[in-house]
């Protein structure tokens, strides 16, 4: 059976209330490009409802600018304040909800996923995942731009889960009616002869 062609465009949203950082990629058969990053800093709005507005209106304006296929956005992390992460939930939401309007298929992945499928290691810090984003992508970015290479790291992420039977057992949600079970966690334990074989 012949190789279904591959060309589509990338968004990768790393959502947050003061930070939100974006990455697209543009996939052809099996070679990625890096097309643009960038951040939105919303630190100066105060209204947490105003930023949601914000927040949706900048990335329709992104996805007007970039025309993705498919938007990859990273799931709020479980952690002890839950006021931070009811923000961040909304923040998300928020972002996905310009993506819906356009009918464009979302997939969410855990940041330890993320981490996991650009570095090889899942409590990966934000500037290993920085250099590797930039070494896949033979591109070169200042330091400051962290969210921004996290964001290019989630449509990373996202690209490898779709396009290698490895990662395709799972690690991401789709919301388009359909949601892929399974962890990577889960395909060691499962597959323990194919890792010893690969590696």
């Amino acid at each position: 059976m012949a190789r279904k062609n591959i060309d589509k465009i990338i968004l990768g949203i790393d959502p947050g209330t003061r930070i939100l950082g974006f990455g697209v990629i543009h996939v052809l058969d099996s070679k990625v490009e890096y097309v643009d990053m960038g951040v939105v800093n919303l630190k100066k709005v105060t209204d947490h409802f105003v930023t949601l507005k914000a927040i949706h209106e900048e990335v329709a304006k992104i996805i007007e600018k970039y025309n993705p296929d498919e938007l990859a956005i990273e799931a709020p992390f479980y952690g002890k304040n839950a006021q931070v992460m009811l923000k961040l939930g909304r923040a998300q939401g928020a972002a996905m909800a310009a993506a819906l309007r356009r009918g464009m298929p979302i997939f969410e992945y855990a940041p330890r996923s993320i981490k996991l499928a650009v570095t090889g290691k899942g409590a990966a810090s934000k500037e290993q995942v920085s250099i590797m984003a930039q070494s896949l992508l033979g591109v070169n970015f200042p330091q400051e731009y962290l969210d921004a290479t996290d964001a290019l790291a989630i449509a990373l992420c996202h690209y490898y889960h779709t396009s290698s039977p490895v990662f395709a057992v799972g690690g991401s949600k789709k919301y388009n009616g359909k949601k892929s079970s399974g962890s990577w966690e889960q395909f060691v334990a499962s597959n323990p002869e194919r890792l010893k074989k690969k590696f």
